[in-house]
């Protein structure tokens, strides 16, 4: 053999095609690791690492930060995880459309959604969708994050979140889906047989609770005739990031809250908790669906968001009791 031929590159063996990297790609990220991605794909971790490391040299990118206990993408692995998400959507949508499955949702939807919300409120709605898109799986995640804050889409593998007060990430789409009206209760303890106060300003002489996401040391409250603002400043016995904790703190006697009239009902009906100065009431905070900006949305989000906009408000309504 001559010097120059021993000097020819072999030809490299044919790897899996860009299709199946990405899903195998996206697949770990979603999974959290190569072995998790391995077990749900059905493969062995070494195949999920060379698929991995194939994309990775056919791109001249280095897409994930690995060592023993943690993976973290890299800046170029987030831009490639985005836009490998929508290629495939995109390529699922061109499939089905050729074999004329149509645009019948399918896959795992992935929503994070407020506890209080999400264990009560949005189940009904939720349950409609999935009883409606049969081929759809939901992962169902609920956390009572900071207000205002949305997910980090990308990094979690989440496709949509539900976000109760303003939106203020102007990267993400956010479509109002309702608005939830909230009011001032107390347990009949903590008015020591007193009368019910009548004036917003009369609250501040309570002992307060609050819902750190949404109020702390001071409430705004107005008038429903007059519109005349009045606003309360305590200082709070509790503050809590949880509308089941403040509740029951509230039925407690701890002291008073300004709580979503949906939850409210019963206690009201009953008599557990008082509506103290019924006329004055806090401004509603509305309900959003949040997403990221995407050129092809899957049909399995955009009927989800259809179900939602068309459910959320009626299922407010029912139970929304008025002041």
């Amino acid at each position: 053999m001559s010097k120059a031929s021993a000097t020819v590159p072999k030809p490299a063996p044919v790897a899996a095609d860009r299709i199946e990297l990405m899903q195998t790609f996206v697949r770990i990220v979603e999974a959290g690791s190569l072995s998790a991605a391995a077990l749900q794909m059905g493969a062995t971790q070494p195949t999920v690492s060379r698929r991995l490391q194939a994309l990775e040299r056919s791109l001249g990118l280095r897409l994930l930060q690995r060592s023993t206990h943690a993976m973290k993408l890299t800046e170029d692995g987030a831009r490639c995880f985005e836009r490998a998400k929508e290629l495939l959507e995109s390529w699922q949508a061109f499939e089905s459309e050729l074999r004329g499955v149509g645009d019948e949702p399918e896959g795992v939807l992935r929503v994070v959604a407020p506890h209080a919300f999400g264990q009560q409120l949005l189940i009904g709605p939720l349950g409609d969708y999935m009883r409606r898109y049969p081929r759809v799986t939901v992962d169902w995640l609920l956390h009572d994050r900071p207000h205002q804050r949305t997910p980090d889409f990308i990094g979690e593998g989440i496709d949509c979140a539900i976000q109760v007060g303003e939106v203020t990430d102007a990267s993400a789409v956010a479509i109002r889906l309702s608005e939830v009206p909230r009011i001032v209760v107390a347990a009949p303890a903590v008015l020591r047989g007193g009368p019910l106060p009548a004036h917003a300003a009369e609250l501040a002489a309570l002992p307060w609770l609050a819902a750190r996401n949404f109020y702390r040391t001071e409430m705004l409250l107005t008038h429903a005739g007059s519109g005349e603002v009045c606003g309360v400043s305590f200082h709070p016995k509790l503050s809590t990031d949880s509308l089941y904790a403040l509740r029951s703190a509230t039925l407690q006697g701890l002291g008073v809250a300004v709580i979503s009239a949906w939850m409210l009902g019963e206690d009201l009906q009953q008599g557990r908790l008082l509506h103290l100065a019924p006329q004055w009431v806090a401004s509603p905070l509305p309900v959003y669906l949040v997403y990221p900006h995407a050129r092809f949305y899957p049909a399995k989000l955009r009927r989800f968001i259809e179900a939602m906009r068309a459910e959320l408000p009626a299922a407010v309504a029912r139970v929304t009791r008025p002041a």
